[in-house]
């Protein structure tokens, strides 16, 4: 965390100076906005905490609730998302408050007395050690709190505004603000009057049955599978062993899903109801909570359940739909003009609950639609870049549904009917990275490179998740994870992984510093004048020599630009390797030097060789504004 550049803090630096719209910002629910989102779920609350680093973007989300939610359905937070709180500066808080799942039973019918379940294996849910932040279960109502707090306490001073319900919007095909939206007001002393609000944009997190999805012609196709679960968070006193392990019983009487939940005591279980009939109208949805206990203790035999407590349950039939497309744009007209309004999360892709992927799919919706819109409305890239949003998202709901559809398919199958008996743990095992959320890769495209030169950096792969891994930081000896210093703040980032020659001494890296500070087809050179040098772009390099082997003073200017009001080196861009866990090794980076461009997702976008600056150039290019007033970095980087 870096503060005091601007001034001396002497409060909690998580609370950013109020800046642009942030400023005396009003209470009440304008007339105007940039962009209208609708729905404070994890999709809309993640969209509006990084458009609240977008100060001079005015922001808004409405939703129905008069406040905030208290209890929310969904708990799994797979790695990934933990990686995305990391950025938004509350990853640590959340794993401190959360249940974390280290492995996984799996309990079956005894061979010996079918009536009886027992142990038959365990899994241990990161096996691969696909990333250094844990699997969480915590209640999704403190996911958005956590949200809530981060756009609150940003320069644009982002609070929901609740009791508004979205009514229905039309698109015009021209204005400054091209969307009329219709809201009704659901509570306040002016509660049942509607409300007109006009947007540039606005984005649809208003859940499964979304309005904002029926009011742009979309509809969710797929199928039931006519099998349904009962869900409850329950207190209980029992002699079931592994009730604080995650776990997946199979009895004779059916399936349960296990999910000890946070604070020690709580725990959720998915009880199968068994297959439903179409032809009862949904019937078993009424299915009572004493039904449901009584079902969970039929599996559980030979132990018992005795359940004090319920804080909430319900009843659902597992279904899979997907919208074909996640905006307003209709196929016939893909661009042809710009996409006015988004869909995200439950409002384009729905599925089984007992993957953990919703929430957390939900979330990836969010960031990447969200720092899109920022780039677009603050003038750094064209509208095209709306574009991809679409066509990145549809496919990553494609393809959880796809993976959704057979493991919810395995957890209701009964266990006489599997090929072989652990078919079930090793699915689990063999899977997941999915679920965990990195097998997400986007494909070429205006923000993303080929992978012509993926063999300069095999463990970066191109369009998926830069995997973070420790580096040393050169001017305080800290050791850190490269990833974890990029935050939710709207920036590319650019690692520049060094040639094996010492800064200053005229090597590739000195060069390409060069070309970064003063050729006007640098990407820094599109930074507006005025602002820090490294406002709209991260710039950071990794020496291969340890920190204690790197001369900080000849490290070349540009990797430490004067910010703030004073003009301050910023000496927080500079990392040698870690003597324990080399960087250059640990992720297949070529020793003679490699150039790694990440999104503001977390996403890398491009691996690129030291030297080849016209193509770095060129793929920025592509994104950054045509007419844009560049000005030459050099200037604010000595």
């Amino acid at each position: 965390m870096q503060f005091h550049h601007h001034g001396y803090v002497s409060g909690d630096p998580r609370v950013q100076p109020a800046a642009g719209v942030g400023i005396n910002r009003p209470e009440e629910l304008p007339d105007e906005v940039d962009v209208l989102i609708v729905g404070t779920g994890p999709a809309g609350m993640l969209a509006a905490a990084q458009l609240s680093m977008f100060p001079d973007v005015t922001t808004r989300i409405v939703e129905r609730r008069p406040g905030r939610l208290a209890i929310g359905q969904a708990d799994g937070i797979q790695a990934r998302s933990v990686e995305t709180f990391q950025a938004f500066g509350f990853a640590e808080r959340i794993t401190a408050e959360a249940y974390r799942i280290t492995e996984m039973a799996f309990w079956k019918p005894d061979p010996g007395n079918r009536a009886n379940i027992v142990r038959a294996a365990r899994a241990v849910d990161d096996e691969m050690g696909i990333s250094e932040f844990p699997h969480l279960i915590v209640n999704q109502a403190r996911v958005l709190d956590y949200f809530a707090e981060f756009a609150a306490n940003s320069p644009s001073r982002l609070k929901p505004d609740y009791g508004y319900e979205f009514q229905g919007l039309e698109v015009a095909s021209h204005g400054e603000y091209p969307v009329t939206v219709r809201l009704l007001r659901t509570a306040g002393p002016d509660e049942g009057q509607e409300r007109v609000v006009r947007a540039k944009y606005v984005v649809g997190a208003d859940g499964a049955r979304s309005k904002v999805r029926q009011a742009i012609g979309c509809t969710l196709a797929g199928d039931q599978a006519n099998h349904a679960w009962g869900v409850m968070d329950t207190l209980a006193v029992t002699d079931f062993p592994d009730i604080r392990t995650k776990c997946a019983i199979q009895g004779e009487k059916g399936s349960i899903l296990l999910i000890p939940r946070e604070g020690g005591h709580l725990f959720r279980m998915y009880v199968d109801l068994g297959e439903v009939d179409p032809a009862t109208h949904h019937a078993v949805r009424n299915t009572g909570i004493d039904q449901i206990i009584h079902k969970a203790n039929e599996i559980l035999h030979p132990y018992t359940l005795d359940v004090r407590n319920v804080a909430w349950h319900s009843v659902y039939e597992v279904g899979h739909r997907l919208t074909d497309r996640f905006d307003d744009v209709l196929p016939e007209d893909r661009g042809t003009r710009t996409p006015r309004v988004f869909i995200t999360g439950d409002a384009c892709h729905t599925h089984s609950a007992k993957a953990g992927q919703g929430m957390n799919v939900s979330m990836q919706d969010g960031f990447n639609i969200a720092w899109k819109l920022g780039h677009v409305l603050e003038g750094r890239s064209p509208e095209s870049l709306l574009a991809t949003y679409s066509a990145e998202r549809q496919v990553v709901a494609k393809n959880l549904i796809d993976f959704d559809k057979e493991w919810s398919s395995m957890m209701a199958k009964k266990p006489e009917e599997f090929e072989h008996p652990s078919d079930l743990e090793d699915f689990y095992v063999r899977t997941a990275e999915f679920p965990a959320g990195f097998m997400t890769q986007y494909a070429p495209s205006l923000i993303v490179g080929t992978d012509d030169h993926q063999g300069l950096a095999t463990g970066f792969p191109v369009g998926k998740r830069f995997k973070s891994a420790p580096v040393v930081r050169v001017a305080d000896t800290n050791p850190i994870h490269l990833g974890h210093h990029a935050t939710a703040d709207g920036r590319w980032r650019i690692y520049v992984f060094a040639d094996p020659a010492q800064p200053g001494t005229g090597s590739a890296t000195d060069m390409l510093a060069e070309w970064f500070a003063g050729s006007p087809e640098s990407p820094l050179a599109a930074t507006p004048a005025g602002a820090d040098p490294d406002a709209w772009f991260d710039l950071k390099v990794i020496y291969q020599q340890g920190h204690t082997a790197v001369d900080i003073s000849k490290v070349p200017a540009v990797f430490k630009p004067q910010v703030g009001p004073f003009k301050l080196t910023d000496y927080e861009k500079v990392y040698g390797t870690d003597p324990n866990a080399d960087i250059f090794d640990e992720r297949g980076l070529d020793r003679a030097g490699v150039v790694v461009v990440v999104r503001p997702d977390q996403y890398v976008a491009n691996v690129l060789p030291l030297t080849a600056t016209a193509e770095l150039g060129a793929f920025f290019a592509q994104f950054l504004k045509p007419g844009q007033q560049p000005r030459q970095a050099v200037a604010a980087a000595r």
